[in-house]
């Protein structure tokens, strides 16, 4: 029987001929073979452009514990294997061949990632801790398994720092949506605009949305690619903002009082080309059987995900600054801003745990699973919330939101679903890395530490 490398290799080998020959005629010099690790890092290795028949069919190889970002826990032990890990190897995907359009002479691959072929365990299997590639079996699992696509559309908002593009807001008025505050941002949309389309992202409306905050959004499409695009166009931010001079973060709350950045996740099931969320005929707002059903999946899940689609410490910020549209209780309403999943339009859910540090193909792996326990089991999600639900109470329908990331990572341990949908290897590296994340916070001195207690007494 073959294994994974070796069909992907035999992929590769199949389309290698065309592949160099689009390499050449786009007049690219250099390669990069990029992947995404745990964290939602893009590692990558480069490569002259006269390899790429080479690299197309062995691939580039990686120290194990680079799916950790290469990460020290506090006792100096490299998560992902430690100092013995085995290499592995990062195949790419032909079809994600991409020329930067800051510099034409280089060009990238996305890869997945396997065992080794020399490995003495498994050699040539999917890499049990590979992001991406976990989403793309995932996926393929979850349509043979309900008959549905997953399509999703991000909402990345983000926060840009620097006195170029400082705008005047009076006290108690938000700058949303101002021509002014948007047009003192022309030079960082242009340019975001331009990259992002010559790199193949569909945008399609963006807007200003508090002091320093741009979002831009892009078509929504099948949840592997709309992941891939958004690792994308996060590192055509991090270009545009150095040509620029700029700082653009992704933090999810870098600072009190304004916005937090999140990312919106608007999820519908396809079959057929037709969006089976959506009840043909109806102009009101609403939810069919099946959204129904696996809107109930997502919310009975929402606490055990938290530890991903709010992974680090300053996610919960987001959450505990109350009144700016970060949700505090797991619910669902009708265009009701202040829920956990909001109906916006017919046919999509728009899930807004989510922040814009997220993983996305963690995030979409975990929805995945929610969606397809929700179906099977017919899950109700209960009535829509009626009004503000940062003045509702508690509902014991579901278990509530963990507010900080030690409390997500206890529902995270505890769920069996999480657990299966990431594979216990995985589960078990991310839990680790998270685990000592949360460590190193509480056992950080901060400047609200010093405020509070360094002169309190006597």
């Amino acid at each position: 029987m073959t294994d994974a490398l070796t069909a992907h290799r035999e992929r590769n080998v199949a389309a290698s001929h065309e592949v160099a020959r689009r390499v050449a005629d786009a007049g690219v010099e250099f390669l990069y073979y990029q992947f995404v690790t745990i964290n939602g890092r893009v590692l990558t290795k480069v490569v002259p452009a006269s390899h790429v028949k080479r690299s197309l069919a062995k691939g580039v190889q990686f120290h194990g514990s680079a799916v950790a970002d290469l990460t020290s826990d506090r006792d100096g032990n490299l998560l992902g294997g430690g100092t013995v890990a085995e290499e592995f190897t990062a195949l790419p995907d032909p079809d994600t061949f991409q020329v930067l359009p800051w510099d034409t002479s280089v060009g990238r691959f996305l890869c997945q990632l396997y065992r080794r072929d020399d490995a003495h365990i498994n050699p040539g299997a999917p890499l049990a801790t590979d992001v991406r590639g976990l989403l793309h079996r995932s996926h393929a699992a979850f349509e043979a398994r309900t008959g549905y696509e997953l399509r999703s559309g991000c909402e990345p908002e983000m926060t840009w720092l620097g006195e170029s593009i400082e705008v005047y807001s009076r006290p108690g008025v938000s700058p949303a949506y101002h021509a002014g505050s948007l047009e003192t941002m022309r030079p960082v949309y242009q340019q975001l605009i331009r990259y992002a389309t010559a790199m193949g992202l569909d945008m399609v409306e963006g807007d200003y949305e508090d002091a320093g905050q741009l979002e831009l959004n892009f078509m929504f499409d099948r949840a592997e690619l709309t992941a891939d695009r958004l690792i994308t166009y996060r590192q055509i931010c991090k270009q545009v903002a150095k040509e620029l001079g700029l700082t653009a973060t992704f933090m999810p709350k870098p600072s009190a009082g304004v916005m937090g950045n999140g990312c919106h996740h608007n999820l519908s099931l396809w079959r057929d080309g037709t969006n089976h969320f959506e009840e043909p005929g109806r102009r009101d707002l609403h939810v069919s059987a099946l959204s129904r059903a696996a809107l109930g999946g997502v919310l009975t899940h929402a606490a055990a995900g938290m530890a991903v689609y709010a992974s680090t410490v300053n996610s919960y910020k987001r959450y505990w600054d109350c009144g700016l549209f970060a949700p505090t209780h797991v619910d669902w309403g009708l265009d009701n801003r202040t829920c956990t999943v909001r109906i916006s339009a017919n046919g999509r859910l728009e899930f807004k745990l989510p922040d814009s540090i997220v993983n996305p193909y963690l995030s979409h792996t975990v929805l995945l699973a929610a969606m397809a326990d929700g179906i099977e089991r017919g899950l109700d999600p209960g009535e829509p919330q009626a009004g503000s639900s940062y003045e509702a109470e508690e509902s014991d329908r579901f278990a509530p939101l963990p507010l900080t990331l030690g409390d997500a990572l206890k529902a995270f341990a505890a769920s069996d679903l999480v657990r299966t949908a990431l594979g216990d290897d995985l589960h078990a590296l991310y839990a680790e890395y998270k685990h000592d994340e949360w460590a190193r916070a509480c056992g950080s001195i901060t400047e609200w530490d010093r405020e509070m207690y360094l002169e309190w007494a006597p």
